[in-house]
């Protein structure tokens, strides 16, 4: 219970208590005063418990285990348990004599009579104030306590409801439901029968238990069940082939299921059966033997079919105790006589009714349907009393084979026989009169002799029953049980030919009318209606449902109830009750006193409690007392009415006189107000009720009344009209299968929406019993359960309408409810006369959209009761507005359905069969609607109808339909609203909103082209905008071609994917891309099915612009990889070919795939090669460089072939110059003069500078700079507007973005989004001269620019990156071209300032000079500080291309262009590094003297870990050590800027150290410093300083070279040549 406060809005009294005794015109119910509303209350034999707000507990009646307190208080005058102070208490119960309590965190607090246990508190014979019980888990390791839900209490036992829906039991007795025989259980312990369960609710009687739980799901439930006992190892099942019949027996009797008593008597175990004889003949009477140690069970087992009913099954190394006794439970259903629970007669006839032996033979001879298909609630196993001992159909091998062999026989047989038996004579079968069979005792269960006035009181009850009720009626109570036991007469004789063939006629399929698990969507928020009832304990009285006597020392389910829908379950002291959710009562056990409402006598199996008074009496909480029972029910209005039967009080007869009444009596003469729950105990009956002030209350009632209504009517259409219609033989043949199958649709949706509406009855009730407010409304949190489920309805009926299916259902229904239909009638509200019988079942079917009007006029009802501005009432109205809108919408599509379906029967029916379609509705038709084609022929017709989905043209016999999807039309306001409606999906769900006049320009359809040359039978699915494919879209082609990705206007436009299947290869070619106007044009990825990979630029499906080709892998024939300008698919400018198998680079000019024009070739062998090409050679001047230096230069004809003039020059200086001929490495022919160059010759003239035969550094990469200018709007590079330029940058960044954004696997972080956002915006803002503010503030933008490939500057800096590591990695990496490498990277610079230039109009041009503000002498001292990236006299900062573009270029270019540096500089480093470890084996003191560093300079101490050490002849590198770690910094910087800033910076540190021994105006000479920092550099120890001094002299910016930057450069550069030419000895 919910002890949540109340709603604020429903002022007034709430929970008000009254309690009273029996029920007489005497009696009076009396107030209980408190000071606040009672939640819940719980009844023992002499006392009472209640439950209040706020988590209170109150105590009335006597308490004899107060000892020394209060033992006695009155009902009028509650005690509150203070020892509950402090906890809040959600649920309460009562026992007999004791009580407990749940707390709020799950705790269980017990009192009260302890003698059994049944407080859970060992050594305490009583418990007088309640005390915490610990329920722990064993199992787990430390036992961890169990959270509790609710308490149920019995005489000596109780059981806790847990959290993980299980049960948990102590005290005493087999109630408990544990395998054990030591009483009593002191802790709780868990009913390990019920483990894996899911257990509703529980409740305990005097000396039985209940619970409700939850039915499994299918596929557990479907586990076969065992062939032999799990006990004895014994067959389950026999047979036994007599000579004129067949008897089939499960009578399994296990020695091991006795229970000894103390007394030394024997009890049969739960299940276990005495042995019996099996039956000889039909007609010989079944008798039972019991063993001589029972004695005492003579009385209780002579109705023997009570034990033949049940079996025991091991399972899991259980004994599971079950039965099939499912006994039909409706309200006409009483005890049946032959081989039934009654036991006072027998059939008389051997032969079941045909429904039943046909459904149980379909079972037996499809095995394999009964293993797979679990059994539905409807059909279940075919357990009844027709004949004595007919047995269920289970899952069992051992069964079927042995029913197998005889079944096709039986078959034959049975029809021809049921077939002779008229229903009247199967009646008189079932119920022969008083005596029965001979020798068969009479009785009723339990052994108690019956009468024969009361006997026939009891079958006369039986047969006005059957004859008051339907012919569907009986046929399905005996369809819900034969009994355990089949014997079927001898089938040999003959059978008509006419029978057999209507035994072997086809049936429908059959539709489960419950749904299973019911609605997904609805889950955990609504109450499950699939449930079955448990019991255990004594069951002397009959209380456990069973259909015998005996006790079940573990749970075991009543499967009567199973199908029953129970939703609560109550228990007297020795009867039971159970309640459904179609308000039906079942009661079973002791009726001694008439609280069983239904008979004067006992019964063990549940029947319905007889509340005899108006139709519309709908019972919905139970209590159940000692020996009374009391019902709270709905009456003809919806305030709730109390009923009573049971044990009376007389009180004129005598203050201690009870008589009892054996139905229900109307409590008239009680006005408790709004009652919201009873409970009933010992003789004492308590209720709750509420004064309805403001009318909330009142107009709750009205609402769960008004579902529970609403359920039982759905509930009789589905049992007495859509079964029987769907049993039906002749329905297939009737219908067709196109109908069959929107009839079964038909029957799921209605199934799916009773099922959901006696979930949401059942929720209501549960919220009228507890909270009574609007949160707890599943139908306002949670609408669009309902709405989709009513949508969902109202479609398969429409589509039913529309296919003709009532009137074609009309016949076979004619058939079985005849030609006065009275009950369709009733069921339909119909009042009119001589009504068609399939308008009849139209407005049947269409009833349930009726109550969605009721929905919204509640609603609206309730939120009258709550101020106009509040949250509630806000909520009541959306829900009102909601229902109310759905039920207009559904009314039109009715309206929609019965005008297609008029249109359909005058259509001509040539074209019904393509046209007619279960979805489609008309909208109008020219017929009715004038409408005329321009331009026809004098003689056409043309006939045009607009439905939902398509506009047909009709002409004569032919028509063309067109999807109104992919239809533009202009012309006529219907199909534009057509077309709205079907683009919006209003004809398939939704409220129906207002329409527009105009059907949406854009929209997302599917449509196969046919006359489109380029689009020709190729399918399109996605956005539309005016007729033409617009936004993201598929196509697909009939040859396997795909594109998936984005149009405009009808072409392929923005970025798609693109698959053609290779017709050769078997592969597929993959483009992934730009497209623009149907073309691949702008960036994309090309794999083709040869294995080949392209990525660049394309251009009007070309590869055009800069790209990058991948031939081959590694493995293959000729691996190779391109990568420069394409012009119109062919190699075309400045391009780098790397020929993997040749292990050759060419670096040059192209012309339709050749080489032509000037280039450079390297080799892996050290060959470098540059000059002409001509036709794909080396064809011209050219120069020929080897490993060795051996150089030629001269003419070409070939690839490495000589041929003409030229000088071949050696590696020491000798030359020839002649005429050249053959292959270089093969023998040359040289005519021509040799010469020996003098000694003082200069060689200057002969060696020349390499470079000036290949391709100029300007021409190289133009294609990759034209792109980056066209993505800024340029035609040229520097023609374009500036400000078109940021516009592009900005569309670019939010493309990317969003593209981005779209493609999770593509996600941008937050930071980085930021960052494009700032890029977006030129940060320049303001036209005029550069400051050093707008300085920094373009160099900040520069750097995050070209840090991001979504910038054009930034993919530009990317592509630069791919070509010079391309160029000059691998076969590249040749010393020879380092010279072209640093030639590149300054035209990098000067191409990439003119882009930053043309961004940024005000930059001066390279050389120009930004001043430094001047205004504040403070702000100059700080800014000269901030600039330490170079020292200039010069009043400003000089802007140049390498100053503002090599700190973002160079780190990205460093690795391949130092290793050029290296491999150039490798001689002059081996000798430098040689001296460098030779001088630094001296120490400090010596290598000081030894460069002549004078003394005043050399350190005296030198600082040690903090301390202060002095120099002595033996230190090493402790000298300038701060000095040295400084230029080793060298190494690990980039740019020039950055290393000269380094050699400052050791300078300085050099400086410090000396003028801190001497005096501080100490100006340094050369003289003296050379010595000093050449000490420095040795120690530093820079393994390619000579590469470091060369990259630094190339790429120094030049207005620093004269500088001091430049003077303290020129100093270290003198010290790698000093070390390199230094004598070491």
């Amino acid at each position: 219970y919910d002890n949540s406060e109340y709603s604020s809005c429903n002022s007034g009294e709430r929970g008000s208590l009254h309690t009273w005794k029996g029920y007489s015109c005497s009696v009076t119910p009396e107030r209980v005063l408190l000071s606040r509303p009672v939640l819940q209350a719980a009844l023992g034999t002499r006392h009472g418990v209640l439950l209040v707000e706020g988590g209170q507990v109150y105590s009335f009646g006597e308490f004899p285990w107060k000892q020394s307190q209060v033992s006695e208080v009155g009902p009028l005058k509650p005690v509150l348990e203070s020892a509950l102070s402090g906890q809040r208490v959600v649920a309460v119960a009562a026992g007999s004599f004791h009580s407990g309590a749940v707390t709020e965190d799950g705790g269980v607090h017990m009192w009260g009579e302890n003698s059994f246990g049944q407080c859970g508190l060992s050594s305490l014979t009583v418990v007088p104030n309640p005390t915490p019980v610990a329920v722990l888990d064993p199992d787990t390791s430390p036992p961890h306590t169990i959270r509790v839900l609710e308490l149920a209490c019995g005489e000596q036992h109780s059981l806790a409801l847990s959290a993980q829906h299980e049960v948990w039991a102590w005290g005493s007795g087999c109630q408990l439901g544990l395998v054990t025989t030591i009483f009593p259980i002191w802790k709780p312990q868990k009913v390990e029968h019920l483990a894996g369960r899911h257990v509703l609710q529980v409740a305990c009687g005097a000396f039985h238990s209940l619970a409700l739980v939850r039915c499994l799901p299918p596929q557990e439930a479907r586990r076969p069940l065992p062939d032999k006992c799990g006990q004895c190892n014994q067959l389950l099942y026999t047979m036994t082939d007599k000579e004129d019949h067949v008897i089939i027996s499960d009578s399994h009797y296990c020695p091991l299921g006795v229970e000894l008593l103390a007394d030394g008597e024997a009890r049969l175990e739960p299940g276990r059966s005495p042995p019996l004889r099996l039956q000889s003949s039909p007609s010989e009477p079944l008798s039972s033997h019991t063993s001589a140690s029972a004695p005492g069970l003579q009385p209780s087992i002579t109705d023997h079919t009570d034990y033949e009913r049940r079996r025991t099954v091991a399972q899991n190394g259980e004994v599971l105790t079950t039965t099939d006794s499912d006994i039909s439970a409706a309200g006409t259903d009483s005890d049946r006589t032959v081989g039934g629970v009654g036991g006072a007669g027998s059939q008389s006839s051997p032969y079941p009714d045909d429904q039943a032996v046909k459904e149980y033979l379909k079972k037996l001879s499809d095995t394999s349907l009964v293993e797979e298909t679990p059994p539905a609630d409807s059909l279940d196993l075919l357990t009844s009393d027709l004949l004595p001992g007919v047995m269920p159909v289970t899952t069992s091998s051992a069964l079927n084979s042995l029913v197998s062999s005889c079944a096709s026989a039986v078959a034959e047989r049975v029809v021809s026989t049921c077939e002779a038996l008229s229903l009247k004579k199967r009646i008189n079968c079932y119920y022969p009169g008083v005596g029965g069979v001979a020798g068969a005792p009479g009785g009723v269960p339990g052994g108690f002799p019956v009468g024969p006035a009361e006997e026939r009181v009891r079958l006369e009850e039986s047969m006005q029953g059957k004859k008051s009720c339907s012919t569907g009626d009986i046929r399905e109570e005996e369809a819900e049980g034969l009994s355990r036991r089949l014997s079927l007469p001898g089938l040999l004789s003959q059978v008509s030919p006419r029978l057999l063939r209507r035994a072997s006629r086809p049936r429908v399929q059959a539709v489960p009318l419950t749904p299973v698990g019911g609605l997904p969507e609805a889950g955990e928020l609504l109450p499950s209606l699939q449930t079955e009832v448990w019991s255990w304990g004594r069951g002397e009285e009959g209380q456990l449902g069973h259909g015998d006597n005996l006790p079940r020392l573990q749970p075991l389910c009543i499967k009567c109830l199973s199908s029953k829908e129970v939703v609560l379950v109550a228990a007297g002291a020795h009867h039971s009750l159970a309640l459904t959710t179609q308000s039906q009562v079942f009661s079973w056990g002791s009726n001694s006193s008439g609280q069983l409402g239904h008979m004067a006598c006992p019964t063990t199996i549940p029947r319905l409690a007889k509340v005899r008074l108006s139709e519309g009496i709908r019972v919905w909480d139970v209590g159940a007392g000692a020996q009374h029972t009391l019902l709270l029910a709905d009456g003809d209005c919806y305030q709730p009415i109390l009923y009573y039967s049971g044990q009376q009080v007389r009180e004129a007869a005598g203050p201690h006189t009870h008589t009892q009444c054996t139905e229900p009596l109307l409590c008239s003469t009680f006005c408790l107000g709004y009652v919201s729950g009873v409970f009933a105990g010992g003789q004492s009956c308590v209720a709750l009720a509420d004064r309805n002030v403001t009318g909330f209350i009142a107009s709750l009632h009205e609402l769960a009344a008004a579902e529970r209504k609403f359920y039982c009517k759905l509930s009789s259409v589905k049992n007495h009209i859509l079964r029987p219609l769907l049993d039906l033989e002749s329905l297939g043949t009737a219908l067709g299968p196109a109908s069959t199958v929107l009839l079964q649709s038909l029957a799921r949706c209605y199934s799916r929406l009773c099922h959901l509406t006696g979930q949401h009855s059942a929720s209501l009730t549960a919220n009228l019993r507890r909270r009574r407010d609007v949160k707890s409304l599943v139908m306002l949190e949670h609408a669009s359960i309902f709405l989709d489920t009513y949508n969902e309805y109202c479609c398969s009926v429409g589509n039913f309408l529309v296919m003709g299916g009532f009137q074609a259902l009309a016949k076979p229904s004619l058939e079985f409810f005849g030609k006065c239909p009275e009950l369709l009638q009733r069921l339909a509200e119909s009042s009119e006369e001589n009504i068609p019988l399939s308008d009849l079942l139209v407005a049947l079917f269409y009833l349930p959209m009726r109550h969605l009007h009721e929905y919204g006029r509640l609603l609206l009802k309730l939120g009258t009761c709550f101020e106009v501005n509040s949250v509630d009432y806000q909520k009541l109205q959306d829900g009102c507005s909601k229902f109310e809108a759905l039920a207009l919408h559904l009314k039109r599509r009715r309206k929609e359905a019965e005008y297609t379906y008029h249109f359909w029967k005058s259509f001509p029916g040539k074209m019904t069969d393509s046209l007619r379609k279960p979805p489609r509705r008309l909208i109008c038709e020219s017929s009715n609607k004038a409408l005329t084609l321009q331009n026809s022929g004098r003689f056409s017709v043309n006939w045009f109808i607009l439905f939902n989905d398509a506009l047909v043209h009709a002409q004569f016999s032919t028509h063309h339909v067109f999807p109104l999807a992919t239809l533009w039309a202009k012309w006529l306001r219907s199909i534009n609203q057509a077309v709205d409606q079907a683009m919006s999906g209003a004809g398939q769900s939704g409220s129906g909103a207002g329409q527009r006049a105009e059907p949406p320009i854009s929209r997302t359809a599917c449509y196969t082209f046919y006359k489109d040359s380029r689009l020709k039978e190729a399918t399109y699915e996605g956005r539309w905008l005016a007729g033409k494919p617009n936004g993201r879209g598929t196509v697909k082609w009939l040859d396997g071609r795909i594109y998936t990705g984005t149009f405009k206007n009808g072409l392929e436009d923005g970025f798609g994917d693109y698959v053609m299947p290779s017709k050769t290869l078997n592969l597929n070619d993959h483009y992934q891309g730009h497209w623009k106007e149907g073309k691949m044009h702008g960036i994309g990825t090309y794999k083709y099915a040869t294995g080949e990979l392209y990525e660049g630029s394309f251009q009007d499906n070309m590869r055009h612009g800069h790209g990058m080709l991948r031939s081959g892998t590694l493995n293959s024939s000729s691996p190779s990889v391109f990568i420069g300008q394409w012009v119109h698919d062919k190699k075309t400018g400045y391009g780098v070919f790397d020929d993997i198998t040749r292990g050759e680079k060419y670096m040059g000019m192209w012309q339709d795939d050749q080489r032509q024009g000037t280039g450079i070739i390297v080799t892996q062998f050290g060959l470098y090669y540059e000059g002409a090409f001509n036709n794909n050679k080396m064809q011209g001047t050219g120069v020929l460089l080897s490993e060795d230096n051996t150089t030629y230069e001269g003419e070409f004809s070939e690839d490495w072939t000589l041929n003409g003039k030229g000088v071949l020059t050696m590696a020491n200086g000798d030359y020839f110059e002649g005429t050249f001929t053959g292959e270089w490495g093969s023998g040359l022919k040289v005519t021509g003069s040799f010469f020996k160059p003098n000694l003082y010759d200069s060689d200057g003239d002969k060696a020349r500078a390499l470079g000036r035969l290949a391709v100029r550094p300007e021409e190289k990469w133009r294609a990759v700079f034209e792109e980056c200018w066209m993505r800024l709007g340029c035609e040229a590079p520097g023609q374009g507007e500036n400000q078109r330029a940021w516009e592009n940058i900005a569309v670019a960044l939010t493309t990317s973005r969003r593209q981005h954004r779209d493609c999770p696997e593509m996600n941008l972080s937050q930071s980085h989004n930021r960052t494009l956002e700032s890029l977006e915006f030129n940060p320049q803002q303001h036209v005029g001269p550069v400051t050093m503010e707008k300085y920094d503030r373009i160099r900040h933008y520069l750097i995050k620019a070209c840090d991001t490939p979504l910038h054009p500057l930034g993919r530009l800096m990317e592509t630069l990156v791919a070509v010079y590591r391309m160029t000059y990695v691998g076969v590249g990496a040749n010393r020879r071209l380092l010279l072209q490498a640093v030639n590149e990277i300054m035209s990098y610079l000067a191409r990439i300032f003119q882009l930053v230039r043309f961004l940024f109009p005000d930059l001066p041009e390279e050389g120009g000079v930004i001043p430094e503000p001047s205004s504040d002498p403070q702000d100059k001292k700080d800014s000269n500080c901030a600039d330490t990236q170079l020292e200039s006299p010069k009043p400003g900062r000089v802007v140049s291309s390498s100053s503002l573009l090599l700190p973002v270029l160079l780190p990205l270019l460093y690795p391949p262009l130092f290793t050029l540096y290296a491999l150039e500089k490798e001689r002059e480093d081996d000798v430098y590094w040689e001296c460098v470890l030779r001088l630094n084996k001296q120490p400090d003191m010596a290598l000081l003297a030894f460069l002549g560093v004078q003394h005043k300079f050399w350190p005296v101490s030198v600082p040690v870990l903090g301390e202060r050490t002095e120099v002595v002849s033996s230190t090493k590198d402790a000298c300038f050590a701060s000095a040295t770690e400084t230029l080793q910094q060298i190494s690990t910087t980039f740019t020039p800027s950055d290393k000269l800033q380094v050699i400052q910076l050791t300078f300085e540190e050099i400086t410090k150290e000396v003028v801190s021994s001497l005096e501080d105006s100490f100006l340094w000479s050369m003289d003296d410093l050379f010595p000093v920092f050449l000490y420095v550099v040795l120690r530093a120890r820079i393994r390619n300083l000579g590469s470091e001094v060369s990259l630094i002299e190339d790429l120094m910016d030049p207005c620093v070279q004269h500088g001091e930057h430049g003077i303290m450069f020129t100093t270290l550069k003198a010290c790698y040549y000093q070390i390199q030419h230094e004598k070491t000895t």
